[in-house]
């Protein structure tokens, strides 16, 4: 129940099968493993010691793969961190974490000087690539060649593996401890929803700091497939890859999905080698959902949904549930039904089971529930009352066990004394043409307490007005779950690293 273990399988059923392809740069599993354990060489040298953390602030690319591996081979814990983070954010983190040590690539070495002098545990530092190595740190790739591979430290499932710091999208980032067998349990429920095996060729496209992504990542190796690496998510790079290095599977976040289906250019690229797509990380639209499904036929989509704290995945909606006609419609708005070693119960403020569906809030146990928030036992202790992990999202049951969220708790609206669920009136704004994004959020009201307000991003040359949309709205979900105010934009809605549409942030800007 090591993460370790699915690299030493990887190493005996693929050992000349490719691991990484990123860029022109080739390794198969064997020199994969070679490089892991020279890098934990490197650790051990800086005096990385068992059970100390080591951050790591990078694009997607194969030295973050190799990181994953390497710091546990070292006996440490990894940190990754939010690449979307300002410096001050960053550091914060950092102490908080008290990582010794901090892996950066090009791209943020730039943010040295202005993390290095506020760093309160730092000591060592590593630097990726081929650029400049820039005062105060070391160049990693001329670290591991000078350096002799080392024996694995491994360890056991209680072991902790890492420190996820939470997006705080909904409140401050929170440090959840994910021990060994946290991620190991979660990579064996994975092999039941997707079918990795060694042909797979699976693109980090999503950024690898988020659980998500690392979803894919520990099971992809423990079946010897293929990881290839876009650096950052953008839509017609990803078409790019997928076409060029026939990509058979990825993982995507709901508004990355948006992207790719509405570009102008989708038609120009082959999706032939595409078989598998899961997409998680927020609420999809049924709209958007059936125009991937029609954009991309030969696509099986799998929806999971989970968070952080449950290493990350809870539910799944396999292939058979995305059907748009036939005995198994009607369920593209569900979020599935729990994982092999998940149970799954959706309980009210007292924390008692409610009757199939009623929403509640969705509560969650068994082997993927996090250790803990580090350093924080209150919160800790709140969050895992009666051996549930309380996810803080409001959904229901049906009779057939299909869980679908409906909101955030935090978020759901109150407008004259009635609920109202953003996803459902974010599904309505979707299903207009002109709509590439939207965000539903209750802002006060005198009259109503709350009132419902969407923000909309529109398609290239598309346009629309605030009377239209909640026109288009009343044909569709009840009068009081309508927005009563629109806010319509070109640009594009403020989005987390992980691609998460930030409504903090539109509160902020709305200066509610």
């Amino acid at each position: 129940m090591s993460v370790l273990q699915g690299l030493r399988r990887a190493c005996q059923i693929n050992p000349r099968g490719l691991a990484t392809i990123d860029g022109g740069r080739r390794r198969t599993w064997s020199e994969f493993r070679e490089r892991v354990a020279r890098f934990g060489g490197v650790l051990r040298a800086a005096g990385v010691q068992r059970g100390d953390r080591v951050a790591i602030l990078s694009l997607n690319g194969d030295s973050y793969l190799e990181y994953f591996y390497a710091v546990p081979w070292a006996g440490a814990l990894v940190v990754p961190l939010n690449t979307r983070l300002a410096a001050p954010e960053l550091v914060a983190i950092i102490n908080d974490s008290g990582a010794v040590g901090l892996q950066v690539d090009e791209t943020f070495a730039a943010m040295l000087p202005a993390l290095i002098p506020n760093l309160t545990t730092v000591r060592a530092i590593w630097v990726s690539g081929s650029g400049v190595t820039p005062a105060g740190a070391v160049s990693l790739n001329a670290a591991i060649d000078a350096t002799e591979p080392i024996e694995a430290a491994d360890g056991s499932a209680s072991d902790l593996y890492g420190i996820f710091y939470t997006g705080g999208t909904t409140a401050a980032s929170k440090g959840v401890m994910l021990s060994h067998g946290n991620i190991v349990a979660n990579a064996m429920n994975m092999l039941t929803a997707v079918p990795f095996d060694t042909d797979t060729v699976y693109m980090h496209a999503a950024p690898m700091f988020h659980l998500a992504d690392c979803s894919a990542t520990f099971t992809l190796t423990m079946v010897g497939g293929t990881h290839t690496f876009v650096p950052r998510f953008d839509p017609v790079t990803v078409m790019q890859v997928i076409q060029d290095r026939g990509v058979t599977n990825s993982i995507l976040v709901p508004a990355m999905i948006g992207m790719i289906v509405n570009a102008p250019a989708i038609g120009e690229y082959d999706f032939r080698s595409l078989k598998g797509l899961l997409y998680g990380g927020q609420s999809i639209s049924e709209a958007m959902l059936r125009r991937a499904i029609e954009c991309l036929p030969a696509c099986r989509f799998v929806q999971a949904y989970g968070m952080t704290e449950l290493s990350p995945v809870a539910t799944f909606l396999s292939p058979r549930y995305h059907a748009t006609e036939g005995p198994d419609s009607g369920r593209l708005r569900a979020a599935g039904r729990a994982a092999p070693t998940v149970e799954i119960r959706i309980v009210d403020d007292d924390d008692r089971e409610v009757p199939r569906g009623t929403v509640g809030q969705i509560v969650v146990r068994g082997p993927v529930v996090m250790q803990g928030y580090w350093n924080q036992p209150a919160l800790t202790a709140d969050a895992l009352r009666g051996g549930w992990m309380h996810t803080g999202d409001g959904g229901y049951m049906d009779d057939d066990g299909f869980v679908f969220v409906v909101d955030r708790i935090k978020d759901m609206i109150i407008t004259g004394g009635e609920n109202v669920y953003s996803a459902e009136v974010e599904n309505a704004i979707y299903q207009h043409p002109a709509v590439a994004m939207c965000a539903v959020i209750g802002v006060p009201d005198e009259q109503w307490g709350e009132r419902v307000h969407a923000v909309v991003a529109l398609k290239s040359g598309q346009s629309t007005t605030e009377g239209e949309m909640i026109a288009h709205c009343r044909q569709l979900i009840a009068g009081y779950k309508c927005p009563r105010s629109v806010s319509v934009r070109t640009e594009s809605l403020p989005l987390s690293g992980a691609g998460k549409v930030l409504k903090t942030v539109l509160r902020k800007e709305l200066q509610l």
